[in-house]
């Protein structure tokens, strides 16, 4: 039975991740961060499986900066595959706490590479790296051979770590790649976010729960998939006879205003006549034309994004509709 560990396994992805590698047959172990709450909202329906938790299902606590935990989580579960998604993910939220993130999105896959460097057992590593390394490009779309050129302190770890794995993988001889996930969303997207904002504000003022909705400028423009599809391509890396970095994206970009018109429309509502814009909520820099080319990831992992920009908002739309119809429905 093949095993796997994921750091960020209680995050949108890492949630998505652990029900497919358990569904394949994985040992699947999570790192979590010790905190004085145990809701862990999105593996709820794993925890309630008694045969998964405790069984094939095991977590682990710590956090990115405790090396020596880490260490010795590694040396006790020796896994097969190591999938990094931990880290500092909110964009706007870097510009804030500039250090930090760095300290856990960069400075924490350093920490893990150092770790396999050194393990007689060294399992395959896929790192989760970010459209955002891109920045401003000057080609469209970027690919694997795109120029970084990061505009915020997110995309600057991410660069960082996304350089350093490639490092590790060419002189250290570790099976390690990066995933350049541009945006992917679903129901589990934590609610920062915009595109979680953005339905969750449509359900509510559909239900005359809310009247308004506040947000920044509608101008940017996102390559926006669907998670579910993106975790099974970070597994497909794992399963090639050679290490590599791989662009995932849709290949095509929306704009914010794009999404909620989908979000609005999808429940027969005009979201001209509940915006609001809010000089609160606009980045001292933003990224424009991140549009991905995921020609790689086709040709050698057979993979493509399959999912619409308008069947991912209604499926994240009716679920926080859901959720907000049923006072004892479990929010993500």
């Amino acid at each position: 039975m093949p095993s796997a560990l994921i750091t960020g396994i209680t995050g949108q992805d890492g949630s998505y991740l652990a029900e497919l590698l358990l569904d394949k047959g994985y040992t699947v172990h999570g790192l979590v961060r010790r905190n004085s709450s145990t809701t862990r909202t999105r593996l709820e329906p794993l925890f309630a499986d008694k045969d998964i938790y405790d069984k094939r299902l095991f977590l682990h606590y710590a956090d990115l900066d405790d090396a020596t935990t880490i260490r010795r989580v590694l040396a006790k579960t020796k896994p097969d595959e190591l999938y990094h998604l931990a880290g500092q993910s909110h964009v706007g939220a870097s510009f804030e706490i500039p250090e930090s993130t760095c300290e856990f999105t960069a400075m924490g896959t350093l920490r893990l590479l150092e770790i396999l460097r050194d393990l007689e057992h060294r399992p395959r590593f896929v790192h989760i790296s970010s459209s955002e390394i891109f920045g401003k490009p000057d080609t469209f779309p970027q690919n694997e051979r795109t120029p970084m050129r990061p505009i915020s302190p997110y995309g600057v770890a991410k660069t960082f770590a996304t350089n350093m794995t490639s490092l590790y993988r060419e002189s250290f001889g570790l099976f390690a790649c990066n995933a350049i996930c541009y945006n992917h969303e679903s129901p589990r997207r934590g609610e920062s976010f915009v595109t979680r904002k953005i339905t969750r504000a449509a359900a509510a003022i559909s239900l005359g729960l809310q009247d308004k909705i506040r947000m920044g400028s509608l101008d940017a423009r996102r390559d926006w998939g669907y998670a579910p599809e993106y975790v099974e391509a970070m597994w497909l890396m794992l399963q090639q006879d050679t290490p590599g970095d791989y662009v995932l994206a849709t290949g095509t970009a929306h704009s914010v205003e794009d999404f909620l018109c989908a979000a609005f429309e999808a429940l027969n509502l005009d979201w001209r006549n509940h915006y609001e814009p809010d000089p609160r909520f606009m980045r001292p820099a933003e990224v424009t034309n991140l549009i991905g080319d995921a020609t790689k990831a086709k040709e050698r992992l057979g993979w493509e994004a399959k999912t619409s920009l308008i069947d991912l908002v209604k499926q994240m739309v009716q679920e926080d509709l859901e959720a907000l119809k049923s006072p004892v429905a479990t929010s993500h």
